[in-house]
């Protein structure tokens, strides 16, 4: 999977239920994606986020691109939607710190950010970043995706539920891998006083969960 920024839960479900996670850094970026945006609850609407980056464009790989030395604006933003959330202090830290973080390479800041969240969920799979893995880079889609598993000695393959519109499961059967897709069963939590708004960023999750009880969300999800 690409990196993105402060992901859905579904992501770190995925991550959860495997052994190794690949980091997908060495596609091209996609300009108005979910690389470096995300959404949080502010005013009891759903709000989008933006890491601001440098030098971005879908001519790029993600791993060629910068972030912005400040991100002040988001900072704020994030504490001005959650500071009254029941959590906050603890998760607000461990925010300060995935931007305490001193390479501006956004493939090296989100795969940081996404450890740190790991960390945090008590979430033990290794990462890999597909970039340190050696391959011919005329492959493409699915092929490519094959070749790394392959090359990491993986019968099983697991995809985002997105996934299905661009893998098809007889194309992995005919290399030996299962390929399966991860679908989410949303569980509702009580945000503030408002009704509840789904799919937000870990954050809002973070905010208003304990470990505990994220850890039980991470094993809500169907595999198809």
């Amino acid at each position: 999977m690409q990196p993105y920024f402060m992901p859905y839960i579904g992501y770190f479900q995925l991550i959860n239920t495997v052994d190794k996670y690949v980091i997908y850094d060495d596609v091209q970026y996609i300009k108005g994606g979910w690389v470096n945006r995300n959404n949080i609850l502010l005013n009891e609407k759903r709000h989008l986020i933006n890491l601001l980056l440098s030098g971005a464009s879908p001519n790029k790989t993600i791993n060629s691109i910068d972030i912005q030395q400040t991100q002040t604006k988001l900072i704020k933003t994030i504490e001005n939607a959650y500071k009254k959330a029941p959590l906050f202090s603890k998760v607000f830290e461990v925010f300060m710190k995935i931007f305490e973080f001193k390479d501006q390479n956004l493939a090296a800041f989100l795969g940081n950010s996404i450890v740190e969240l790991c960390n945090y969920m008590s979430i033990k799979t290794e990462i890999i970043f597909s970039s340190v893995i050696e391959k011919d880079y005329e492959l493409k889609g699915k092929d490519k995706v094959i070749y790394i598993c392959e090359f990491l000695d993986a019968d099983h393959y697991i995809n985002a539920i997105g996934g299905r519109t661009l893998y098809d499961k007889e194309d992995f059967n005919n290399h030996n891998i299962k390929l399966q897709f991860l679908e989410t069963e949303i569980t509702p939590y009580p945000q503030f006083k408002n009704e509840f708004v789904p799919n937000l960023s870990i954050l809002d999750v973070m905010m208003f969960n304990s470990v505990k009880d994220i850890n039980k969300m991470l094993d809500n999800y169907d595999l198809i």
